[in-house]
């Protein structure tokens, strides 16, 4: 076993693993830890470390070299920016992986897939530890690689999120924010994939401070395409109503714009006018509830409000929650900053 260093499985990472496999790792290997038990399906999966990123510079001679080029960033407007990033991604991307990094992540696969049982294919994500800061938020900047099905593309899928440290886009903010180029703690999530390109997927958002009442969104695909339309499907849920066993929900809307009661919320009084019928939901009543369930459990977990996306496989049908992180208005009041620099998130 030579993982020790470079890889770390979901199992056994906790929350305060962040300086070590990011933020993104640290609360899904906690989530898959100690929140499987309870009944909250988590994809399993492994972390490359931040200590292998930083292996993989110094091996390839890189850290001197990154630091040169981002000196010669133009800090007024940027006018160079896209000289800049090409020249840093081309850096990363020609460098070569240690052998022993090599053999760990191989390792770690194939325990991955002989865990399952079978070839897995599995979804590969930049996990930075500065994600879940309270005054910024690293979320979406970097890459990730979906269905990779065999050790070598594996491989070639962890380099490029390696690049995509230096995106022009994670420069621009980096750059916006004041963070110092080299002082970022980088890691790689590898995650055994959710098919939800032929399932459903959305997320989990508390509208309150309260936390009373659950937004949980859904659409048909991936979860990034929510951004990519004007009105997935909407559901509202009652936290209380849910924790006494009845009838949590308040709301539902339909991407068709077709906003009705939800059966058994007669008391509830809309704008519009209820129609006769229910639009064709991309979840059942059943998944909603128990989707509002894993949230509730998650966010009493952490003692914070999260925000939650959630995956539905469309060859098995089985929900899974694939990220969670501190919803960035909690953080701001609570001073998550501070407790992400030594490690809590």
């Amino acid at each position: 076993m030579v993982t020790s260093a470079y890889t770390r499985k979901f199992s056994d990472i906790n929350a305060c693993d962040a300086i070590s496999v990011g933020g993104k790792n640290a609360i899904l290997g906690d989530m898959y830890s100690k929140l499987s038990s309870l009944g909250i399906n988590v994809p399993d999966g492994f972390a490359v470390t931040s200590f292998a990123f930083e292996h993989f510079l110094t091996a390839n001679v890189l850290h001197q070299r990154l630091h040169e080029l981002m000196r010669q960033l133009n800090p007024e407007n940027l006018s160079n920016l896209k000289e800049i990033g090409a020249a840093a991604r081309a850096m990363i991307l020609g460098g070569t992986i240690p052998y022993y990094m090599i053999v760990a992540i191989r390792e770690a696969y194939d325990n991955l897939c002989n865990s399952e049982g079978e070839q897995v294919s599995v979804a590969v994500r930049s996990s930075a530890s500065a994600e879940n800061l309270p005054l910024a938020s690293f979320v979406g900047l970097h890459e990730s690689f979906l269905n990779i099905d065999d050790a070598d593309a594996l491989l070639d899928a962890i380099k490029k999120c390696f690049a995509s440290l230096y995106t022009d886009r994670a420069i621009k903010y980096r750059e916006d924010n004041h963070f110092t180029h080299a002082k970022l703690f980088f890691s790689v999530g590898v995650q055994k994939m959710v098919q939800s390109a032929c399932g459903s997927s959305g997320m989990i958002l508390e509208l309150d401070d309260a936390g009373d009442m659950l937004d949980v969104s859904a659409v048909k695909g991936f979860c990034k395409d929510i951004v990519k339309l004007t009105s997935p499907d909407h559901f509202l849920v009652f936290k209380p109503a849910l924790e006494k066993g009845k009838n949590p929900m308040l709301r539902k809307r339909s991407g068709r714009k077709k906003e009705m009661l939800a059966q058994g919320s007669g008391e509830i009084n809309l704008e519009k006018p209820v129609l006769p019928e229910f639009p064709n939901y991309v979840l059942t009543d059943e998944e909603i509830i128990q989707l509002a369930k894993w949230a509730s459990i998650i966010s009493d977990h952490y003692a914070k409000s999260m925000d939650i996306e959630w995956a539905k496989d469309g060859n098995t049908g089985k929900l899974y929650v694939v990220r969670a992180r501190p919803r960035r208005e909690q953080l701001r009041r609570t001073g998550g900053a501070k407790k992400l620099l030594v490690g809590s998130f």
